[in-house]
């Protein structure tokens, strides 16, 4: 293959990865987005292997097919409920990847470069290896928190900023160094001390992060691990991956900086690794009285449905757990059959990643126009009859706005406590993915329905019949 048909093969498979970017950003065309994406893939693969590789197809035919079969392996075993953690776990082997590119770059290749244009490849080495080693580790973080394989609660190391200070000009001056010494044909060293600073720094900025904010940190790796797969495009000299990361990259620091400002963040804070992390401790004691609890059955919570006029269902992680959106697709059905106007109130972090209650309500069926964002909503609760809160727990607690101390504050909640009646489906009094106690299941016009939400709405769906 001519190396005029692969750069078309490029080309084409840039324009594809735009026009998937474009199809993701609305549900109604995510699928379309997901087809561009593939056949853009698959082009540049294609393009790659017949027309730059020229040597070695035996180990390259191997890991596609390694990798081929654990992704496919993977896409057919994972439930909706694990795809944070899984995100989170591909953007550590896009960084991984990137590090192990950059030393092959650097050790087993002689570039025959000289004067600026070998200072500019190690400096593209050099960046692309930092970003990947920060990335991988950051990752790895991420995807033992989301698992809850370790703690959520932020990890607040004593002159944790002086220390992210020290690792930032440790790696500029070893960067220099790098540069230097790879001139007259040395560096590694420099390299691999710059490699383990960079995994200390990822490992640092992740667990200073609270489990609340972790949908963000998902949203922030997507950045850094684009922009790895960029340094490795420069590395490379390959145009393909330096859009493709760049895009990835871009959209990501996009994505982040609008979750930021739906939870009246920083984004800069990200980035030094202290988001989310004010001071404020979760609170220990209880919110409310137990006395002040009141518990409902699932007839009662079908009657009091059945009675409203507006009703605003809020999704959480505890409906993803339990696999319960098809039910909640059955008794929306069922209620605007009655002529009951239901809406779904979305909160920008519901679920561990972006976006995840929307791709599971689009799963259930459920149509794209009744499903609003929380600024969309927020205002109308006053006017609504019943909350149906279904196993979410900060994204709806008045401490947010009441205690200004709490790791949540600030944070823009759906006030659904400001309708008639809120109705709150969880298994216990346990606090949400923050650690914080929740007010609302103390006030007057909560009902708290106990039990698995799936059991719970199947006997609630009885009911209404």
């Amino acid at each position: 293959m001519s190396q005029g048909i692969v750069t078309v093969a490029y080309i084409g498979a840039m324009v594809l990865f735009i026009l998937a970017l474009g199809g993701l950003s609305q549900p109604e065309t995510s699928r379309r987005g997901n087809f561009y994406g593939i056949i853009g893939m698959l082009m540049a693969l294609m393009a790659t292997i017949i027309g730059i590789v020229y040597d070695n197809y035996f180990v390259l035919f191997f890991g596609v097919i390694i990798g081929g079969g654990i992704g496919l392996m993977l896409a057919k075993k994972v439930e909706m409920t694990q795809m944070p953690e899984l995100v989170a776990i591909l953007h550590s082997l896009v960084g991984l990847a990137a590090v192990l590119v950059g030393f092959a770059n650097f050790l087993g290749h002689d570039t025959g470069m000289v004067g600026v244009d070998k200072t500019i490849h190690d400096i593209e080495t050099y960046l692309g290896i930092l970003i990947g080693a920060l990335t991988f580790s950051g990752s790895v973080v991420a995807f033992l928190k989301l698992s809850a394989r370790i703690g959520g609660k932020p990890m607040l190391l004593p002159a944790r900023h002086w220390l992210n200070l020290a690792l930032l000009i440790g790696s500029i001056l070893l960067g220099a160094l790098f540069v230097n010494q790879s001139a007259a044909g040395g560096g590694t060293l420099a390299l691999i001390a710059m490699t383990i600073i960079a995994m200390v720094f990822g490992v640092h900025m992740v667990m200073a992060i609270g489990g609340a904010d972790m949908p963000v940190v998902i949203s922030m790796l997507n950045s850094y691990s684009g922009w790895a797969a960029a340094a490795t495009g420069f590395m490379l000299n390959n145009d393909l991956l330096i859009v493709v990361g760049a895009l990835v990259g871009s959209s990501g620091a996009i994505l982040s900086y609008i979750m930021c400002r739906a939870m009246n963040r920083k984004f800069f804070s990200v980035i030094a690794g202290g988001f989310g992390t004010s001071g404020g401790e979760a609170s220990s004691g209880p919110a409310g009285d137990a006395g002040d609890i009141i518990a409902v059955e699932a007839a009662e919570a079908a009657e009091i449905l059945l009675d409203a006029k507006e009703v605003m269902i809020i999704p959480g992680y505890g409906m993803a757990v339990a696999q319960a959106q098809h039910t909640v697709h059955e008794i929306t059905r069922k209620l605007r059959d009655k002529k009951i106007n239901v809406r779904f109130g979305i909160h920008p972090v519901a679920g561990r990643m972006p976006g995840h209650m929307n791709v599971l309500l689009a799963e259930a069926k459920v149509p794209y126009d009744i499903v609003f964002e929380l600024d969309e909503v927020n205002d109308d609760f006053p006017k609504v009859d019943v909350s149906l809160v279904i196993g979410a727990n900060d994204i709806v607690n008045p401490a947010a706005q009441e205690v200004p101390d709490s790791p949540i504050a600030g944070m823009p909640v759906l006030e659904c406590w400001k309708g008639k009646t809120t109705i709150v489906l969880k298994r216990s009094m346990a606090t949400g993915y923050a650690g914080v106690e929740n007010p609302l299941f103390y006030k007057d016009n909560t009902r708290m329905l106990f039990g698995d939400a799936r059991d719970s709405l199947d006997a609630v769906l009885k009911s209404l019949d």
